[in-house]
């Protein structure tokens, strides 16, 4: 993602620097870390109640017996309303048009999921539903459908190309923000059908609505409002 954003910067000549590019993607990581960790303890995991009384323990890498565990668990958007604070906080502090820093990173952001999506499948993370297809692949026994390579593929090479062929054609700043944040999440809405449910919620809604789907719609609705807004507001350059 990283890479693909200088790479952008540098093909269409955009005016910005390198090192203001850099400062700008180590505020939003900062913003994705904590928005990933808090989403998820806020919308996904079932201790809440105790995070929120024990605040020192949401980035807490050891066990009960000191034993290294890591950070576990991280909510896509969770860390897209992270990244989105920071950036805004990114851009009042250098005075620069935050719209057009998030253009940038909503063609840098699809290219880096891909590599993200696939990270899970290694894993063995974020498993499929069970199945009978000849592609399945076996988590633990039980056959499933390779669901982070259909993210990857649909939530990341699909949205990216799209958007990098589509950027020339925007008409605004914070268009391509807009389409990034509506094609996510309809692909990604999608991709969940053929994911398995959080194994401490299941699903949310008429017996196959999950989490995430839920939680899409509700970002369809906000990509759509703001495209609206945006359009119709006189935005300094």
């Amino acid at each position: 993602g990283i890479f693909v954003a200088h790479w952008i910067v540098k093909k269409d000549q955009l005016p910005i620097s390198k090192d203001f590019l850099d400062n700008y993607i180590i505020w939003i990581e900062v913003g994705v870390i904590l928005g990933a960790r808090i989403g998820y303890i806020l919308f996904y995991d079932p201790n809440t109640s105790y995070y929120l009384t024990h605040p020192w323990q949401i980035f807490n890498p050891f066990g009960e017996n000191g034993e290294f565990v890591g950070i576990r668990g991280m909510s896509y958007h969770g860390a897209m309303l992270g990244f989105l604070i920071a950036s805004t906080l990114f851009s009042y502090k250098y005075k620069i048009n935050q719209w057009f820093m998030l253009d940038i990173a909503a063609i840098a952001i699809p290219a880096g999921y891909i590599f993200g999506r696939i990270g899970n499948f290694l894993n063995q993370e974020l498993v499929g539903r069970e199945t009978d297809v000849s592609w399945g692949i076996y988590v633990d026994n039980v056959l499933r459908h390779p669901s982070q390579l259909y993210e990857a593929i649909l939530e990341g090479l699909v949205v990216f190309v799209l958007i990098y062929l589509y950027r020339k054609r925007k008409k605004f700043e914070g268009h391509l923000i807009t389409l990034y944040l509506f094609l996510y999440a309809l692909a990604r809405f999608l991709a969940e059908f053929y994911r398995a449910p959080d194994v401490q919620i299941g699903y949310v809604c008429c017996g196959w609505m999950t989490k995430g789907q839920q939680f899409s719609l509700f970002m369809m609705l906000f990509s759509i409002v703001l495209y609206f807004i945006l359009k119709n507001i006189p935005q300094k350059k």
